[in-house]
């Protein structure tokens, strides 16, 4: 199993979706999930991928994606989160917005100028405001505390596990937990939250410097078709109910699988399933 389909806590939703119990880690996925909104193939480019073993995608724009670049065996299976969204309840009142400024990861960092989208977001929001910070920065005390300084409430959903350490079944949880909650989602790079928070129900929005990794190369045509391809997810007001549309075609959620079919596709025991 390769271990970025642990990311996340995404192995864990989907095997309680299929009435699985993972134990303390879940059953081995056969392929490769995705584990993020891309405008690839749906893999992460810096992963190396054994040829011939099949992907599960989040949607059919990104299968077809895949096999115009020669991937072959690519099967649509839809997000975790529009899975997990499946089995959760009917959310409470809503306020305010949850904004995640675009993060590094392990191997590259941000590079931008924080207290400059401080005052965008201060200006634009009307509050009350959460920011969510990926691990990386939200360890970085001198990062948090810039947010913090500024009157926003300050977490992070957690460490996203790697190389089968450290794993996470609980993120997806509490990052639909947070979104249930806020009234917007907003980011200043269209990512997996923004589509995550609309398929929630959240108004998005997109804006602000979208900041830059250190070395960053725009794969796939990156940010400018990004903007181009998605022009009516930017801004500070988008219509709600285009990028509820938007996200359900991104996300796949009109493409998830029932329990069984999903188990037979990952090659999942039913010897592992929990009784009725």
């Amino acid at each position: 199993m390769h271990h970025a389909n642990h990311y996340y806590g995404h192995s864990y939703a989907l095997a309680r979706y299929c009435g699985l119990t993972p134990g303390d880690v879940p059953p081995r996925i056969h392929g490769y999930l995705q584990h993020g909104w891309n405008i690839g193939d749906g893999l992460a480019p810096d992963h190396e991928y054994v040829p011939g073993i099949g992907s599960f995608v989040w949607s059919e724009r990104t299968r077809r994606r895949a096999w115009s670049m020669g991937r072959r065996r690519v099967h649509v299976t839809g997000a975790p989160m529009a899975y997990l969204l499946t089995l959760s309840s009917a959310p409470g009142p809503r306020d305010g917005t949850i904004w995640y400024p675009f993060h590094g990861w392990e191997g590259q960092h941000v590079q931008g100028d924080h207290d400059r989208l401080i005052a965008e977001i201060t200006e634009t929001e009307p509050g009350p405001v959460t920011v969510c910070l990926y691990w990386q920065e939200y360890r970085t005390a001198a990062v948090r505390r810039r947010y913090e300084r500024a009157g926003f409430r300050v977490i992070c959903h957690g460490y996203r596990g790697g190389w089968w350490k450290d794993l996470d079944p609980g993120f997806l949880d509490r990052q639909l937990a947070e979104l249930l909650r806020h009234r917007r989602v907003a980011s200043n790079r269209l990512c997996s939250a923004v589509l995550y928070g609309a398929l929630a129900g959240c108004e998005p929005a997109v804006y602000g410097d979208p900041m830059q990794l250190h070395g960053e190369r725009d794969l796939f045509g990156g940010r400018p078709r990004i903007r181009r391809q998605w022009a009516e997810l930017h801004g500070k007001e988008v219509d709600p109910a285009v990028a509820h549309a938007i996200a359900v075609d991104e996300l796949g959620a009109d493409r998830l699988l029932p329990p069984a079919e999903l188990r037979a596709l990952f090659h999942w025991s039913s010897a592992s399933a929990v009784a009725a």
